[in-house]
């Protein structure tokens, strides 16, 4: 497939605006997961000074902040996000010297980096936790976790019914005859906080990495912290799922939002507009704005849309019900299509056909990237990369693989490390050809190459440049709070965004035939996800593609 990019953008447009007021409105923030990004020492695993090595790659690209996972010293029970000390680098990754280091070389280049915190819970190898185990029943340690007594003639039952996210009991029984609580892996005990000395020790935690001159923090489970009182039983079998919205007793309580006031008040204290995500998962996009009152935190990701079908009335739906629950809170709305979490959307969206997921990928991005407000992209999807569907069962790591309930077990897909140069594995992702890479890489790959993409105006790679270089430029994308939306056949959308300084039609065929269209605008192509000719009055707009339009 071939872009289309014009000339005809604002002569006047910034080419660094990394300093501008409320960056975060219409930030395209790039993820990294530190493992599978790049790795510099040839140990097989990512680490901080293989990203920092590649940063160039991504201010070409054209993003204005990175966003790290978990690089916290950790045993690895669930990669990384089993922290057991907040305030170190774990070795496999670096140093705190190297942290250091690549956050003054991203911002040489003008981009801002955000890290992950991980305040619901913490590993079974932090301190605080080694020593409640240690100390006993009734311990001022204990009182940080949640520790109970459990049910039945002996304590032989769990304390409730709650259900750990990776499956089975969310409690582990200790040996004098306790259980404590773990909504995740039994290596990822949860703070309990109602207790003042967990608040008090992640300030100091934000405050810590804040010092050391991060833009910002991305923050797991956000809606966990708080559980409902007397921690009540939930009543019913259905198993909590990943990007799940039920309504539970141990997620989205009223009480984490004065937490989150409290933590934007030390943002605030901080020159540069610092800022805080959450990864909300809420029964409602309403529930999530909650997150978002001005007082609280600046963005929370948009989980319903990324879990959105190719379908073009849910689509609109989603966009409408984001735009509305976000301006009710003069909050920006977030888009999203993968993470390391989830299955990449190139594949989501194939049905069966890589062709086509490839298609539907490049027209879903520019699609996300045409509406109002900040959008995110996961590494290696600027590649096209698809999901690794064939892994070994013998090289998975992913926790909930190896147990019997609870999630599918394959996030390890999502999460092999990214390809960047040469014939031979692991594809440049470490210093030596035919060196280890922690997941195995498809041979394919090689034809997916930073290396082999670059300067190939057919590539994904270019695709991402070029839309993100004309997003940049273009005055009528970014930031915003609303889409006008324009008639259009079924199974297409087409809404117009419009400036003082100028307007753009965006044009999506969700369909699988191609569509006569009126020409938009002035029938001028700023950037296509396929092959478009647009004639003086009407157009045919490709099958599972997408147009912006001069307007």
């Amino acid at each position: 497939m071939t872009q289309h990019v014009t000339a005809a953008l604002p002569a006047d447009a910034p080419s660094d605006d990394s300093a501008r007021r409320e960056w975060w409105r219409d930030a395209v923030i790039y993820q990294i997961y530190p493992r599978s990004f790049a790795d510099g020492d040839g140990d097989g695993m990512g680490d901080l000074p293989g990203a920092t090595a590649r940063l160039p790659h991504l201010k070409r690209l054209g993003v204005d902040a990175v966003w790290l996972s978990p690089f916290y010293a950790s045993p690895q029970a669930d990669a990384g996000y089993d922290v057991a000390d907040y305030r170190a680098v774990d070795p496999v990754f670096g140093t705190l010297p190297d942290a250091d280091d690549l956050v003054r070389k991203a911002h040489a280049l003008g981009l801002r980096v955000i890290v992950d915190v991980v305040p619901n819970h913490c590993s079974d190898q932090h301190e605080w936790f080694k020593r409640a185990l240690r100390e006993g029943k009734g311990s001022a340690l204990r009182g940080r976790f949640h520790f109970r007594p459990g049910k039945g003639e002996d304590g032989e039952l769990p304390p409730n019914d709650w259900e750990s996210v990776f499956g089975g009991p969310a409690w582990t029984r200790v040996p004098d005859g306790e259980w404590y609580l773990h909504l995740f892996a039994p290596e990822q005990p949860d703070f309990n906080w109602e207790h003042p000395a967990v608040h008090d020790e992640f300030r100091s935690i934000l405050r810590f990495w804040l010092d050391l001159g991060i833009d910002g923090f991305r923050i797991d489970v956000a809606h966990g912290l708080v559980k409902a009182a007397g921690l009540p039983d939930i009543g019913h079998g259905e198993q909590v799922k990943l990007l799940g919205k039920q309504a539970v007793p141990y997620f989205d309580q009223d009480g984490v939002h004065e937490i989150y006031r409290s933590w934007r008040r030390i943002l605030d204290e901080y020159p540069g507009e610092r800022i805080a995500v959450a990864e909300a998962w809420t029964p409602t996009v309403e529930r999530s704005a909650r997150y978002l009152r001005g007082d609280e935190l600046h963005q929370a990701f948009n989980f319903e849309y990324l879990t959105t079908g190719w379908d073009a009335a849910e689509l609109r739906a989603v966009i409408d019900r984001s735009l509305d629950a976000m301006n009710a809170v003069r909050a920006p709305a977030t888009w999203v299509l993968s993470n390391h979490d989830v299955v990449r959307h190139s594949t989501r969206l194939a049905d069966g056909d890589a062709a086509r997921g490839l298609r539907r990928a490049k027209a879903a991005t520019l699609l996300m990237l045409a509406l109002p407000g900040s959008a995110y992209i996961y590494q290696g999807e600027e590649l096209g990369l698809p999901e690794v569907t064939d892994l070994p069962d013998e090289v998975r790591q992913d926790p909930a693989f190896f147990r019997s309930t609870g999630q599918d077990g394959r996030r390890d897909g999502c999460r092999v490390p990214l390809p960047w140069s040469g014939r031979r594995a692991p594809f440049g992702f470490g210093p030596a050809e035919g060196g280890p890479s922690w997941l195995p890489q498809p041979a394919d790959w090689q034809e997916l190459t930073v290396e082999a993409q670059d300067g190939d105006p057919t590539s994904a790679l270019e695709f991402y440049r070029g839309a993100l270089a004309v997003r940049r430029a273009h005055p009528a994308l970014g930031a915003g709070r609303d889409v006008e939306w324009l008639d259009s056949p079924k199974g297409v959308l087409s809404f117009r965004r419009t400036t003082p300084r100028g307007s753009v039609v965006c044009t999506v065929n969700i369909g699988s035939a191609p569509v006569t269209i009126p020409t938009p605008g002035t029938g001028t192509v700023l950037l296509s996800s396929a092959e478009t000719a647009p004639g003086a009055d009407t157009t045919i707009l490709p099958a599972d593609s997408t147009v912006w339009w001069a307007a």
